[in-house]
């Protein structure tokens, strides 16, 4: 599953009062976010697209300035909004590294037989666990690790796992 916009952070809160606003990232490389100038906010008519003037990185939080947002005022009314970009400028990938968004709602097979749908993709720190709808209405949390993911095919919407005894 494709999606044209990749959600980079949350704005938390105004900062300053030329309209700077705070940012808690959702991406793993805020750094990258330096090089895009485009950005996007789910608007009333859609997605609003804002002009990047400046970045700073602040501990856990980026610190945005946009063109269209000139006070403190107009940044307050951001609060809690989704920030997003075009997937052309979302951090290029590795092989074998995938978008969550495009690896959720893919199908599970073990041994060619369907056991369930990717629900979820976790973010523990160690590795990703993905939690799987099991067809049966069960759960099955399964490590994102070689052993237990054996192959990933967002084209045919299919990844093939080996569950390990125990799970």
């Amino acid at each position: 599953m494709s999606e044209e916009y990749f959600r980079i952070g949350v704005i938390t809160e105004p900062h300053g009062v030329r309209g700077e606003v705070k940012v808690y990232p959702t991406t793993d490389d805020p750094v990258h976010l330096k090089k895009v100038k485009e950005y996007y906010m789910q608007g009333a008519e859609g997605m609003e697209l804002f002009h990047l003037q400046g970045m700073k990185l602040q501990s856990d939080r980026i610190i945005l300035k946009f063109k269209e947002i000139t006070d403190r005022d107009m940044a307050e009314k951001l609060r809690k909004k989704e920030l997003f970009v075009e997937r052309a400028d979302a951090v290029p990938l590795d092989e074998d590294e995938y978008y969550i968004s495009d690896l959720e709602g893919l199908s599970v097979y073990e041994n060619d037989e369907k056991i369930g749908t990717l629900a979820e993709v976790l973010r523990t720190g160690a590795n990703d666990v993905y939690r799987i709808e099991r067809t049966d209405g069960s759960e099955l949390l399964l490590p994102a690790i070689k052993q237990c993911v054996l192959k990933v095919d967002v084209r045919e919407g299919r990844i093939d796992v080996s569950v390990m005894e125990g799970l």
